[in-house]
């Protein structure tokens, strides 16, 4: 049942529309503030970043796809080998089908047989504390994801609507595997209250995922016999780059900005807020046909990301998360109701 399950969702993503219909992810609202002198050499800037003593090439995620389904394998191979050979970092799909039935373990272990070097994150459900170590150990994963899912659970026909606990049991999922450990939404964004508990449970990293990309309340409601409530909160969640703000200036811990980033761009943006690293899924999986659609657009990515540094005169990461940026429209009044202060960033 889980494993037709990932397939329904696999085949959804790829061939229908599951954007947010009204509501975007508010980089629209965020200008970087153009360096006409940035006394830079584009050639020479670094978008190297580490993350807990792994160095990577580029600040971009390949954030949690697929997996539990055996037509799951091949594209989790491509992803792999794509990170691999550009010394990026990958996710993989909830872990839950393969941790309880072991004749999918290799839609998972094929990542890292396929990506040795890789930073690796597995990927389980708060519930699902005495999964733990088994995902760690089918991944040989460097980072468990824990994923956050309310909104799905809420419109998925099998859905499990019992959050109790859950606080709880990610303190203790932290205290049972020996590797740091990473929350994550699903495409509705954490607020700074939720990161500030999420820290306090012993979250080493949070992936904030906002709304603005994929909907899952979308994906659900393609799964659904009655569409009313996945179409009246197809659009509900937090814009991703409101999520970041309020993350970044709530807790001192590395922050993914995730959630319809499209472009080095919109990365670039989100690093200026903050962010340390930036994710994508639904551009991987769309492009994991080849290794040559998956490797040209990681490239177009990387120069994009360079350009908007050249253009800031950043010569790294570093100095792109204290450029000078301006914030307007919806985004900036959101923040500043929110008691954020949005000056902050233009004042660098």
């Amino acid at each position: 049942m889980i494993s037709d399950r990932k397939l329904e969702h696999l085949l959804i993503c790829k061939n229908y529309d599951v954007g947010f219909k009204d509501k975007t992810t508010g980089f629209e609202d965020v200008e970087l503030v153009h360096n006409a002198l940035p006394e830079v050499d584009k050639n020479e800037i670094d978008l190297s970043t580490s993350v807990f003593g792994k160095k990577l090439d580029s600040p971009l995620f390949i954030t949690a796809i697929t997996g539990g389904h055996p037509k799951a394998k091949e594209i989790n191979k491509q992803l792999a080998i794509v990170a691999e050979d550009n010394n990026i970092a990958l996710g993989v799909g909830s872990q839950r089908a393969a941790c309880e039935h072991p004749e999918l373990e290799d839609t998972y272990s094929v990542v890292r047989q396929n990506a040795p070097d890789c930073l690796l994150i597995g990927n389980i459900g708060a519930p699902q504390l005495n999964l733990a170590n088994k995902a760690v150990e089918i991944l040989d994963a460097d980072i468990l994801a824990i994923h956050l899912n309310p909104l799905q659970e809420s419109i998925q026909p099998e859905g499990d609507l019992d959050a109790r606990g859950y606080f709880d049991l990610i303190n203790e999922i932290t205290g049972v595997v020996d590797i740091p450990v990473m929350a994550k939404e699903t495409g509705c964004g954490i607020s700074g209250e939720t990161a500030k508990q999420l820290v306090d449970a012993g979250i080493s990293y949070i992936d904030v995922e906002g709304a603005g990309g994929t909907s899952w309340a979308a994906v659900e409601t393609y799964r659904s016999e009655d569409k009313y409530l996945g179409e009246l909160f197809w659009d509900w969640g937090i814009p991703t780059a409101i999520s970041t703000a309020e993350v970044v200036n709530s807790v001192n811990v590395p922050v993914i900005s995730s959630g319809g980033i499209r472009s080095g761009l919109e990365a670039a943006k989100a690093i200026a807020l903050g962010a340390d690293s930036v994710g994508m899924a639904l551009p991987f999986l769309k492009k994991s046909v080849s290794q040559e659609e998956l490797n040209d657009f990681i490239t177009k990515f990387n120069d994009s990301l360079r350009i908007a540094m050249f253009l800031v005169g950043a010569n790294n990461i570093k100095e792109l998360k204290n450029s000078k940026l301006v914030i307007h429209g919806k985004t900036r009044e959101w923040l500043n109701e929110r008691g954020f202060n949005t000056k902050i960033y233009s004042r660098r």
